[in-house]
């Protein structure tokens, strides 16, 4: 078991503020962190502390992103290194965390590269949040392989990627081979608690102690909700937001130009 597990977080050209925010369940499970409790609390378990491994993350951009990686909501990430720094080459991480980024988003074959020889080093899991299938779709990693992914883009990825085996209809996160990979945005959550819990990285009383600490990784593997119903709920939505629209630009006194304080 690893005494200190270096991860990536791979980030090419901006992503989901909450796919990034993932990792830190991982960060958790550090010496550091268990240790700084421990001096902090009396009460917690040092000898809990003195299981956990040195976590080191590091994130990962191109050349051309620059040091300032955007994020939504206005977010601005500093990366720590660029893809072709010699201490995040292939070889070197144990993890890649790939974020979700625009679905739109265009990346460099050279960044793509990186990632594909990244998946193909013994011992490195992959770990894919949301539209992160985009990058690694892109760069390969996930032909032929069992891929999750965001329920509401599964026809066009599925008109994409056709090599990839998608079932994020019914899977919060799925695993195949070091390809881990998850659902929408949260699901990262449920993703990095259930890889931590299935890989030998960790003692497991860390791993338990961790997820307990940040508060996930207790939803299932599998959407307790029907496609069906997640597509009605999303369409119902979109009903009510175009009526909503109507009635608030509406005129109330039949002219034109004039304000609506209507509310539904």
């Amino acid at each position: 078991m690893s005494q200190h597990i270096k991860i990536g977080i791979f980030i090419p050209c901006g992503a989901q503020f909450l796919d990034v925010a993932c990792v830190d369940s991982l960060g958790t499970m550090s010496k550091k962190y268990f240790g700084e409790l421990a001096r902090a609390v009396p009460s917690f378990p040092s000898h809990v502390a003195d299981l956990a491994p040195d976590v080191s993350l590091y994130y990962i951009t191109t050349p051309e992103q620059g040091s300032d990686i955007p994020l939504t909501s206005g977010a601005v990430l500093k990366a720590t290194h660029v893809y072709t720094d010699e201490g995040v080459a292939p070889g070197k991480l144990d993890i890649v965390v790939v974020p979700g980024p625009d679905p739109d988003s265009k990346f460099s074959d050279a960044s793509l590269s990186w990632l594909k020889k990244q998946a193909e080093t013994p011992g490195v899991d992959i770990l894919c949040i949301c539209t992160g299938i985009f990058i690694c779709a892109s760069a390969g990693i996930v032909d032929g392989k069992r891929a999750s992914g965001p329920r509401g883009l599964q026809s066009i990825l599925n008109k994409r990627f056709p090599k990839v085996k998608l079932v994020g209809d019914n899977y919060r996160w799925v695993q195949d081979g070091n390809f881990w990979s998850s659902g929408g945005v949260t699901n990262g959550n449920d993703l990095v608690a259930a890889y931590a819990r299935g890989t030998q990285r960790w003692q497991q009383p860390v791993v338990e102690m961790g997820l307990m600490l940040t508060e996930v990784g207790d939803r299932g593997q599998f959407y307790t909700e029907a496609t069906s119903q997640f597509y009605l709920k999303f369409a119902w939505q979109i009903v009510k937001g175009w009526f909503l629209g109507w009635t608030t630009g509406k005129p109330k006194d039949g002219s034109s130009g004039k304000k609506v304080d209507k509310q539904i």
